[in-house]
């Protein structure tokens, strides 16, 4: 950790300021803290995917299997020096991303995701004709659990309730209009 009297303290392999986002600081065994998305950079360009070498000193930092580099420990002390609160964030595949939430529930507010791009696959250059085109990913298809969320988001509940009330509204009023000209008709 690169710390200087009445500095920020910051990772010392990109120099940003420590936060609580995609610059978390992150503590390996060796007990050096760097940020979490030099250490996804360094994780996705590692030959052995499940060791990281401390950029610092060479120790390595053995993850368990499948175990992404935002499951490492976080330098608690020094979010708390930053005064702080850690947020989650996790490793999709070439994405870091973080969900926001909202600080109360009762608020009608959905929330945020953030996502950090780290880049194209190894392999795969910025101009290379492959990169420009489709991707070899298929489609997110939505499933039964995105459509049990959509049911306990409350802006999807409040749009269902009043749709509900303008379609009986609007079924009550042809059936009025229709008892009312059979009614003047037989009349008649």
């Amino acid at each position: 950790m690169a710390e200087q009297p009445g500095r920020e303290p910051e990772c010392p392999v990109c120099w940003n300021p420590f936060n609580n986002t995609f610059h978390t600081p992150k503590v390996l065994d060796c007990c050096h803290s760097f940020c979490v998305e030099c250490l996804a950079h360094i994780s996705l360009v590692a030959p052995a995917r499940r060791r990281l070498l401390c950029p610092l000193c060479r120790h390595p930092t053995v993850l368990a299997s499948g175990q992404p580099v935002t499951d490492l420990p976080t330098d608690t002390a020094l979010l708390a020096l930053l005064r702080l609160e850690p947020h989650h964030v996790i490793l999709e595949g070439r994405q870091l991303c973080l969900k926001d939430q909202p600080k109360s529930r009762y608020f009608l507010r959905q929330p945020r995701v953030y996502t950090l791009d780290l880049g194209p696959e190894p392999g795969r250059q910025a101009g290379h004709p492959q990169a420009a085109g489709r991707s070899s990913r298929p489609a997110p298809v939505p499933s039964h659990h995105s459509l049990r969320e959509c049911f306990r988001n409350p802006h999807f509940r409040i749009f269902a309730y009043m749709m509900a009330v303008v379609l009986c509204g609007t079924v009550l009023f042809i059936f009025s209009i229709f008892c009312t000209r059979r009614f003047f008709w037989g009349l008649g």
